[in-house]
């Protein structure tokens, strides 16, 4: 017997770009004490007040099965959060609950592509998006964004790209680079898709992590509702990222198929996670901004330290809870350096490699341990940096 080619290719027959953080993960197993700035993981646990809610449906018995398109209460509350941050109406009609974001991505691929389908998606990219297109049967390409560029995407490059395909991937606030698409850009995309007739998959899910700029869904753009299929998730905006809380937001007759695949595969989320996470949205602003408040304050010390040097360079941190750093005056590639600084300080990031070939000869860094280890680890990043670009120099 055999295993399916598409559960066996989901990586495309390559390394799954985690193997630095698999070998920091193997060092701490072993009692060495690493720095890990590799996934966005909050360094503060989910708020004791959505935990509150989350008991008090449990104990009240919400432990059964919930309704597999989720909860009329969330659907409901996810629907005015996206109808008071867009402007374009939103109804539960139009609203999914999910197992998290990654599920919402896989659903969304469903929807839009079938088995041989070409589906696009931006490098650098989450190191998910091309399995994920994979697993749906579809056949995952990349469209570069350039360094020069800030990773904002060219519209240009996109189409031209974009013959036979059936739809694009998108995520802004950025991972890993920490982008926020301009409107420029984000209309650019727009024109694109609708010349080319393609679904626009919106990834989201970081829409509470601005820093400079405005984050704008292309779901309220012109003539864009009814082709995007937005993501969205509760893990990085209330820190919740093992309650798998997610969703989808698309026309109404999409959603309706949408409930059919989950009634076939996920079958909904529990409802006591669901509570939890209509008390959490029902918090408002205030909840959110102290979840993100300590990015901001990273990312504002990252700027500091960055600015005092000149052997690494911070590519434009918009959003996001991640820092993209630009290596390549060191010699080395983005997974080299990243093995040595693990080697070296026990320091570990992520290889810009990892999330595809734009990013070559840079690290993501996640801004995810407290102010002063961080603000520690970065100028010790910044000193080794220097000391490689010296002896490059010199040699």
């Amino acid at each position: 017997m055999k295993l399916s080619h598409r559960i066996t290719h989901l990586t495309g027959g390559g390394s799954d770009g985690w193997g630095v953080f698999y070998r920091a993960r193997r060092m701490i197993s072993e009692g060495i004490a690493v720095v890990e700035l590799t996934i966005g993981e909050h360094d503060i646990p989910t708020h004791p007040s959505i935990l509150a809610a989350m008991n008090d449906s449990a104990v009240g018995g919400h432990t059964g099965y919930a309704m597999v398109p989720g909860t009329a209460l969330l659907r409901d509350t996810v629907a005015a959060r996206v109808q008071t941050r867009t402007g374009v109406p939103t109804t539960r009609d139009n609203v999914l609950i999910t197992p998290g974001g990654q599920a919402a991505l896989f659903a969304a691929h469903a929807a839009a592509c079938n088995a041989g389908d070409t589906a696009l998606y931006l490098d650098p990219y989450y190191a998910t998006y091309p399995g994920t297109i994979r697993g749906v049967g579809a056949v995952a390409k990349a469209v570069q964004t350039h360094a020069g560029d800030a990773f904002q995407p060219r519209a240009s490059e996109i189409d031209a790209a974009a013959e036979g395909a059936v739809s694009l991937l998108i995520n802004s606030p950025n991972n890993p680079t920490g982008v926020v698409y301009s409107r420029e850009t984000l209309e650019g995309i727009a024109e694109v898709c609708k010349k080319r007739d393609l679904w626009l998959i919106s990834d989201e899910v970081y829409d509470t992590q601005v820093w400079e700029g405005e984050h704008i869904s292309p779901r309220a753009l012109p003539d864009m509702a009814e082709r995007t299929l937005v993501v969205g998730s509760m893990s990085k905006s209330h820190a919740m990222t093992g309650s798998r809380c997610g969703w989808i937001v698309a026309p109404a007759e999409v959603t309706e198929h949408l409930i059919n695949l989950a009634t076939h595969t996920t079958y909904g989320v529990p409802g006591f996670i669901q509570d939890a996470a209509s008390f959490a949205l029902s918090a408002g602003r205030e909840l959110e901004d102290e979840i993100s408040e300590p990015f901001r304050r990273r990312r504002a010390l990252a700027t500091e330290i960055l600015g005092a040097q000149n052997a690494v360079t911070m590519i434009p941190s918009q959003g996001a809870m991640y820092l993209m750093l630009d290596v390549r005056a060191t010699g080395l590639t983005g997974e080299a350096f990243a093995n040595a600084l693990l080697d070296t300080h026990h320091i570990a990031v992520m290889p810009g490699e990892s999330f595809g070939k734009a990013a070559a000869g840079h690290v993501r860094v996640a801004m995810t341990i407290d102010d002063d280890a961080f603000a520690n680890a970065l100028r010790t990043l910044c000193s080794f940096a220097a000391v490689l670009s010296d002896q490059r120099e010199n040699a």
